[in-house]
């Protein structure tokens, strides 16, 4: 990471979303994974949830987070595979501004590292939606280390040079 220590931390406000058919709040190791990164890294768990691998459903649940401008970003973890079930990227066409096509790139190039490839099968992604920023990673324990560990962590940090996501916040809804 190339943090700059003269810089001054910002913490931003990080939701957090499980998509899963099978798994429930005793259960969600990813979720528990992403939860405890956040706050190591400085920053504040706004909200938590867990959705039906339904797309209507995840907009829904979306877009009420997008709404709160108290919300700065979301985390989603499941939901980005290839079978009938894993709807989450459709999700996020149903709120999106706009793509940020970069992340799906270098999650899958990180991710080639540690599964070979078979990280072909993931449909990892982010967009900005009306402001907020929404990354979708896949539902494993390794996948959202990978995504956290090897993007989030830097891109969510105000310091980390030569620019982060945390710096382009104020512009997200420039016209």
């Amino acid at each position: 990471m190339a943090i700059d220590t003269t810089r001054t931390f910002k913490p931003i406000r990080i939701a957090l979303l499980t998509v899963s058919d099978t798994r429930g709040p005793d259960d969600d190791t990813s979720g528990d994974i992403l939860a405890q990164r956040v706050r190591d890294a400085g920053h504040t768990l706004a909200e938590r949830a867990i959705e039906k691998d339904d797309a209507d459903r995840i907009a829904v649940r979306l877009n009420n987070w997008i709404d709160d401008t108290t919300i700065d970003a979301v985390v989603i973890t499941g939901g980005t595979g290839l079978t009938g079930r894993d709807v989450t990227p459709e999700a996020l066409d149903k709120v999106k501004t706009r793509d940020i096509p970069g992340f799906g790139e270098l999650f899958r190039w990180l991710s080639y590292k540690t599964i070979g490839t078979s990280t072909i099968q993931s449909r990892a992604c982010a967009v900005v939606a009306r402001g907020t920023y929404i990354f979708a990673l896949p539902g494993s324990n390794g996948a959202v280390k990978d995504g956290w560990d090897g993007i989030l962590a830097e891109q969510l940090d105000s310091r980390n040079r030569p620019c982060n996501f945390v710096e382009l916040m104020p512009r997200l809804l420039e016209r």
